[in-house]
């Protein structure tokens, strides 16, 4: 039934099927409720659409696990190396809202031999060009709407039509080589690259418009690049009412195929569908370097605003019209200025396991309680931010949500202060994950060994320790951990100074080295055990901001400021123990539940030259990083 579910996607997407049909398929998707059969960038997957996973996208092949991979299908014949993988989108977040699909491949081996000619200026710091190509560049770029890559982008309400966003650095160089040819000089001053990141859209006749906006200028304060022109590639051509308006510039009404519009992004611009055939249009942008540039925190926070409330329309699709909204504001704000928003703004209030927040993406407000650290609202902050899984469940899906629009701020403390509740984000002591193994009883095997007792045994008590190093390794530096369905902290990873909340983060110890010999009765490998799986968050984020008062603590997250680049991983590590089983059951099942359990991304690699080759030892990259340093180091807490 799951192959038929996902062949039948397929099938009704590339026809006009008829509506019942539609209806019928979709009413067999919402009654489908099937596990997810592997994770991807932090994201459950499935093969076929079910009740959760219901949003498709497009994926390396070679990054799903070998064990599932054939089972998702491969929709694009001229793209084979990708697979389609469906997704729940409650478990979106801003790193992951857009799926980039790496089609470097369907240039590789070309000429890519672009000129622009015909040069039109249309207003100020505005142009079009006829793009001039060989026959075979012109067939690739023609193939990308072959690929049926498209999908329903999420601000399908004020955009139109679908769309696909791509990676290929061999089609910038081209393109830029053609812009640095074509362009007027001065207006070049500073010109960097095309931004190798396009976004190929997709218009039917009847389609709704592209509405009004600015396109939101790339920005790298790290390398001081900035976009300034956007590049409208069109592979199709068409007349519309307007086909392209530059407001207060120049409207095109006809488009000639293989027409490319550079203009100023300080022009808001409109698009409609063509009248009588498809409309197919790449969007991409110009990026300087320019020294001079700044960053206004304002824009910042109403960016993530917007970032936040994008991923919140899942929840509540009203959303969507206010993100859309910050969006073109933030856009504006580079050139004009922050303008003032409306008076009335969205406000998403919170309750997650008997806690009440009110939140909008970049504040945070909580009331304060007895059992309400500030610790834990930090806690909460970076778990609700990026939306971190909770066991299996993304955790904007474990709230109870409410979309409140307000004026101003003033009544959340009030509001909080009738909502105040207990805690939800325990601290937790880590040590408690490590017990102490047994004293060794001196044994050299069970084959010697006249009682053999495994947690007695030196080599598996010295495997156990190594295994805990590893594990420890990746559990003490992390601020949050997930343990089953509950939420613990590590109350010393988040420091106060000021009014500003650090979260700690380190990186993984090395672990130890040991020469060991085995006989008969399994290997050492075969009596460590998971005891529990253990889901660590690490963050690398700024200090989070705070004001605290006799009520409540308002949290505010600038992830946006400066050079600051945001990261978090999430990962499971499973905590070792030594099993009771005996050495006969254990040879005979021949298992290694520990190391099979271990997440290869948390692996460094080894060297692969162990100090002791051990007989047992498969040259993993975890054995040889369990076995690849220097003998006799102790675990001290003073390292973590």
């Amino acid at each position: 039934m799951s192959i038929e579910l996902r062949d039948r996607f397929f099938a009704l997407s590339e026809r006009d099927a008829p509506a019942a049909e539609v209806a019928r398929y979709r009413a067999e998707v919402d009654a489908t409720d099937a596990e997810s059969a592997a994770t991807l960038d932090g994201l459950a997957i499935s093969w076929h659409p079910t009740a959760r996973h219901k949003a498709v996208r497009f994926v390396d092949a070679w990054r799903i696990d070998a064990g599932v991979r054939e089972l998702f299908a491969r929709p694009s014949e001229a793209a084979p190396h990708l697979a389609a993988v469906f997704v729940d989108p409650r478990e979106l977040s801003f790193r992951t809202f857009e799926n980039i699909l790496p089609l470097d491949d369907l240039f590789t081996g070309a000429g890519l031999e672009f000129e622009f000619t015909d040069r039109v200026e249309l207003a100020d710091e505005a142009f079009a060009f006829a793009l001039r190509l060989p026959d075979a560049d012109r067939a690739r770029l023609e193939r990308l709407d072959a690929l049926n890559l498209y999908v329903p982008p999420l601000n399908a309400a004020s955009r139109g039509g679908d769309r696909f966003i791509f990676h290929s650095a061999l089609l910038a160089e081209a393109l830029g080589a053609a812009v640095a040819t074509a362009m007027p000089e001065p207006l070049l001053d500073g010109f960097s690259h095309v931004n190798p990141v396009f976004r190929c859209n997709r218009f039917e006749p009847g389609d709704a418009n592209f509405h009004r906006h600015r396109d939101t200028p790339y920005y790298d304060a790290a390398r001081r690049h900035v976009s300034r022109y956007t590049v409208l590639l069109y592979l199709t051509g068409g007349s519309a009412e307007p086909a392209l308006d530059l407001a207060g510039g120049a409207a095109l009404a006809d488009i000639g195929p293989f027409t490319c519009v550079i203009f100023d992004q300080r022009y808001e611009h409109e698009g409609a569908p063509y009248r009588d055939g498809r409309k197919v249009f790449l969007r991409t942008e110009l990026i300087f370097t320019d020294p001079e540039v700044s960053h206004d925190p304002e824009i910042g926070a109403l960016f993530s605003k917007a970032c936040y409330l994008t991923g919140e329309s899942v929840f509540a699709p009203e959303l969507a019209r206010h993100a859309d909204d910050h969006y073109n504001r933030v856009a504006a704000a580079h050139w004009d200025g922050l303008a003032p928003g409306a008076a009335r703004e969205p406000f998403v209030h919170k309750r997650f396991r008997g806690v009440d927040f009110v939140a909008n993406g970049y504040d945070f407000w909580f009331a304060k309680s007895d059992a309400l650290s500030l610790a834990e609202c930090a806690a909460i902050t970076l778990l609700d931010y990026f939306n971190c899984k909770v066991g299996d469940t993304a955790f904007r899906a474990l709230c109870d949500s409410t979309v409140i629009e307000a004026d101003g701020t003033d009544w959340i403390p009030g509001f909080l202060e009738e909502r105040r509740g207990g805690s939800a984000v325990p601290a937790f002591d880590k040590s408690m994950l490590f017990p102490e193994p047994e004293e060794s009883d001196g044994e050299c095997c069970p084959f010697h060994g006249f009682r053999f007792e495994a947690r007695r045994h030196y080599e598996i008590i010295d495997l156990y320790q190594r295994a805990q190093l590893f594990t420890k390794a990746h559990i003490m530096p992390a601020p949050i951990m997930m343990m089953g369905e509950d939420v613990v902290l590590d109350p010393e990873k988040f420091v106060v100074r000021g009014n500003q909340i650090h979260v700690l983060g380190g990186e993984s110890l090395a672990p130890v080295n040991f020469a060991a010999c085995w006989n008969s009765g399994g290997s050492p490998e075969n009596y460590i055990d998971v005891a529990a799986t253990v889901g660590v968050a690490h963050f690398l984020v700024p200090p989070i901001l705070f004001t605290e008062s006799a009520t409540g603590y308002h949290l505010r997250f600038d992830f946006f400021r400066n050079s600051w680049t945001v990261k978090h991983r999430q990962a499971a590590v499973p905590v070792p123990m030594i099993t009771d089983e005996g050495p006969w059951e254990v040879e005979e099942s021949g298992e290694a539940p520990w190391m099979d359990a271990v997440d290869p991304s948390l692996v460094a690699g080894g060297s692969g030259e162990t100090a002791a080759k051990l007989w047992w030892a498969d040259g993993s990259p975890l054995v040889d990083e369990l076995y690849d340093y220097v003998t006799d180091r102790e675990y001290d807490e003073d390292d973590y």
